[in-house]
């Protein structure tokens, strides 16, 4: 046995492991906003609906206790990918249906769950199947290729649906489509993961009695003890309303691409939405969120704190400039999308670098760590549920001027916190 699993070099599952993490997110959150839209979906139901697939990252560290319990964490991954793989399936089989929005949201829940539950796997067996050593050579691999995932999913897939509706002239076909080849590359993952994941020793259940009896123990004491933290409200709104402007404009981003002009929005195409925010803007996120992380490693999180705040709040003003210039010219409309997303790839960084650093204290670092992940995805889904709502009813351009008057909560629980100046720095 360590043979065979010396013999797996990391290279040959680390990349396709992250890659395979980000397909199916992709999937629930970007993807199915774009698909809706298409489709002739409202606004409101649109916002509300996905929102809800967040609930599966809120609620994730409730159930994550019990990847331990039942099975190996290898056993989680390629359960999880068989079964995000036959979802993604059953949505290209529903969406050419009468009732398809119910349908293919029922079958989107599943695989949000899936999803979910393959990230505690895929995070838990990462530290199993490395030594300390390789973690920290390969957690810049990881995070490019959840970035790669991003980018086919976002990007090209998005590119792909809008050539098959183009040429095709059936815009179900064309999702249905997409779907079947996204599937496809998941059951080709999970084909691969079978036979080339490794099969370290300590991945093992562990014995059932004994932590069942520590989960029970154990949980309400966690939970407490998060609590009891210093500045714990301060950080919990911090977690929930630094992103506010974001999770709505997340939601209604792309709707105001593909609304025609008459209905406020640009009228792009999908395949044009494929290349702006799929391509450009993944490009932006990943280069802001490097930079963000070089300035924190020089001069420490809380020197570049209220420059990050800047950052993630000012750019969002380009929705209000293109929901009422209506710029017709992709260079514009690419620029400021652009900016917006680099701008909130700096700024993210400040807040997951705030997340490690309230969580880094005490004996539950990571299950401390994955709480702050919940609040993180709550702060996400429940602004975003009114988004469409709130747009219909203000349209467009009213919605995006309350968007930046939105980024004052940004500007007012980040002046609750209070952080050591050396955190961040080498």
């Amino acid at each position: 046995m360590k043979a065979r699993i010396k013999s797996i070099s990391p290279w040959a599952w680390v990349p396709t492991l992250y890659f395979a993490e980000g397909l199916p997110y992709v999937a629930a959150m970007i993807l199915s906003l774009v698909m809706y839209k298409r489709m002739g979906i409202s606004n409101t139901d649109i916002a509300l609906y996905t929102s809800w697939l967040n609930l599966p990252w809120v609620i994730k560290p409730l159930w994550s206790p019990f990847v331990d319990l039942l099975k190996t964490k290898r056993w989680w991954i390629v359960s999880m990918q068989l079964l995000l793989g036959a979802g993604l399936a059953g949505i290209a089989f529903t969406i050419p249906t009468d009732r398809f929005f119910q349908l293919t949201l029922a079958v989107f829940w599943l695989i949000a769950f899936s999803s979910a539950t393959h990230d505690i796997a895929a995070d838990g067996f990462y530290m199993l199947g490395l030594t300390s050593h390789q973690q920290a050579l390969f957690v810049g691999i990881r995070s490019t290729f959840y970035r790669f995932a991003t980018i086919a999913g976002q990007g090209l897939l998005i590119m792909l649906a809008g050539f098959l509706e183009k040429t095709s002239g059936r815009i179900d076909y064309a999702w249905s489509i997409t779907f079947f080849i996204l599937s496809g590359m998941i059951l080709a993952l999970w084909l691969y993961h079978s036979f080339l994941l490794p099969r370290p020793a300590d991945d093992c259940p562990a014995q059932a009695g004994i932590q069942a009896r520590n989960i029970l123990c154990g949980f309400g004491e966690t939970i407490a003890s998060f609590f009891r933290k210093k500045q714990a409200l301060a950080a919990i709104l911090f977690m929930l309303l630094y992103r506010l402007p974001e999770a709505q404009l997340a939601k209604m981003g792309i709707p105001f691409l593909l609304d025609p002009p008459e209905k406020g929005g640009l009228g792009m195409t999908t395949a044009q939405i494929g290349f702006s925010q799929g391509t450009l803007g993944v490009i932006g996120l990943t280069l802001g969120g490097i930079l963000g992380g070089i300035a924190v490693s020089r001069h420490g999180l809380k020197r570049w704190l209220w420059p990050m705040v800047w950052a993630i709040s000012l750019p969002d003003i380009v929705y209000v400039y293109m929901s009422y210039a209506l710029p017709s010219s992709l260079w514009i409309i690419n620029s400021c999308i652009f900016i917006e997303q680099f701008g909130y790839g700096f700024g993210f960084t400040a807040y997951m670098l705030y997340l490690i650093y309230f969580s880094k204290d005490g004996n539950h670092k990571t299950s401390h760590y994955a709480i702050c992940t919940a609040f993180m995805a709550l702060g996400m889904m429940l602004p975003g549920m009114i988004a469409g709502w709130m747009q219909e009813t203000l349209g467009y351009r009213l919605f995006f001027v309350w968007i930046m008057a939105c980024t004052l909560a940004t500007f007012g629980v980040t002046a609750l916190l209070k952080i050591d100046p050396e955190f961040g720095k080498k």
